[in-house]
């Protein structure tokens, strides 16, 4: 058996690269290290943040226990020098490390350079590379002239979720989910445009989720200028504007069955697990030029970047959607058959690239 220490396991991404046929992970071709536990109780809903495994003296004190490194996510909150340690610790130990680049771009940081760095201090160290996109390959083999497996998203929600009816609904609705407004979302321009073409639309409704904490004095992510300029949206009738807490799951894949397109206000990015779980709900997916979203899974694409919005494209991208609404054309949706087909082929490619990397 192969031990992996999967920078972070908890998450979704990581914990659906195992073999879905293999319930008995004692038999299992690879087996994942659990997250470590902050002793402080730092961490977010799941206990993956942040990650223990990248602090330096973790590798020294339990290079035993693993055979391979794997980091995913998590690696930006730990500075330059601490990352270089880790690495170093790997290199002194001989475990080799992969690195799976799903964000060539931090969606969580307006400034690309200390993403950039970082990046470069692991593409350095690493023995193989993953990404999940073709045109996300060509961008490494640009950046930095390596190669990189490129193996899909893995499914996000389960086996009852994928295979659960659609809500039955007479609304063509389009959702922009903001949450607590991350670096790389830029709603305005995006809600201005969609409520214009909302309005054309018979039957159509424009649903704007934000977190209620871009609201509340002290908190982080208090933002009441952007906030209330995206309330005063709410004065239109076919508009409506939601505030609320964080989702649990249930809540988020209810609210993401009941749209009929969820439109991505990014202005910078690379993938996405919100295109992954639009996908096994079957809700339509309208995605911005930036990235390789379009290459991810089936959507629809307008032209927003860091520097051009074009407004026709996003109206014309809606309004296709609308037509298929109309004449009864479902949006692409994963079947569990696909997505189980899919995983067992990304356990054995995993296994493929760590026996590759430990040879």
């Amino acid at each position: 058996m192969l031990r992996v220490a999967s920078v972070p396991a908890s998450h979704v991404y990581v914990r659906h690269l195992s073999d879905p046929s293999v319930a008995d992970m004692s038999v299992a071709d690879v087996a994942r290290l659990a997250d470590p536990v902050p002793t402080d109780g730092r961490k977010v809903p799941g206990g993956w943040w942040p990650p223990l495994m990248l602090e330096p003296g973790w590798v020294n004190e339990n290079h035993d226990r693993f055979d391979v490194f794997h980091i995913h996510f998590g690696f930006d909150a730990v500075d330059a020098d601490a990352l270089t340690a880790v690495m170093q610790e790997l290199k002194a130990h001989a475990k080799p490390l992969v690195c799976t680049i799903h964000d060539l771009r931090n969606p969580h940081q307006r400034d690309p350079e200390p993403h950039i760095l970082r990046q470069d201090l692991l593409v350095a160290a690493a023995d193989a590379l993953i990404t999940l996109t073709p045109g996300a390959a060509q961008e490494i083999r640009r950046r930095w002239d390596r190669d990189a497996h490129v193996l899909p998203h893995p499914h996000v929600l389960d086996r009852a979720r994928l295979e659960a009816p659609r809500p039955a609904t007479d609304t063509f609705a389009v959702g922009v989910h903001l949450k607590s407004i991350r670096a790389n979302m830029d709603p305005l321009p995006i809600l201005e445009a969609l409520t214009e073409t909302v309005s054309g639309l018979p039957a159509a409704e424009l649903v704007v989720n934000i977190h209620d904490e871009v609201f509340v004095p002290d908190n982080h992510w208090y933002a009441p200028h952007i906030g209330e300029a995206i309330r005063s949206f709410g004065q239109h009738e076919h508009v409506r504007i939601v505030e609320h807490p964080y989702f649990c799951e249930d809540e988020l894949w209810d609210y993401l069955s009941s749209l009929a397109v969820s439109v991505l206000p990014y202005r910078f990015g690379t993938h996405s697990g919100w295109l992954e779980a639009c996908y096994d709900l079957g809700t339509a997916v309208v995605a911005p030029s930036c990235g390789f979203y379009a290459q991810q899974r089936p959507c629809r694409e307008f032209t927003f970047t860091e520097d051009v919005f074009d407004a026709g494209s996003l109206h014309t991208a809606v309004e296709r959607a609308y037509s298929d609404w109309l004449g009864g054309i479902p949006a692409p949706r994963a079947t569990w058959r696909q997505r189980h087909r899919e995983r067992a082929m990304l356990a054995e490619a995993h296994r493929g690239v760590y026996e590759q990397v430990l040879r």
